[in-house]
């Protein structure tokens, strides 16, 4: 089972990217939370893809701790270029 989710949009799609960061990293979803001072409901929305906007601050955030950057937990991509 995969931990990136593909949430199709028109000729495009999201990869959300975050449950996979945080099982190779080996962090929970309560440290990520405690670490970043991030609500419980934004963390697996970012994980799912069940969201209708993306808080660029959360995200960065998210980045600083994970020392990652934006691609790396949400990536926009044109259907003519699934490689996946």
């Amino acid at each position: 089972m995969s931990c990136i989710k593909k949430i199709n949009l028109e000729n495009r799609y999201y990869l959300f990217k975050l449950e996979s960061i945080l099982k190779n990293n080996n962090i929970s979803i309560n440290k990520l939370m405690r670490d970043t001072n991030t609500d419980f409901k934004i963390i697996k929305r970012l994980m799912t893809g069940d969201l209708v906007k993306l808080d660029i601050i959360v995200l960065a955030r998210l980045c600083n701790y994970l020392n990652c950057v934006l691609i790396d937990i949400v990536e926009y991509k044109n259907q003519s270029n699934n490689n996946d």
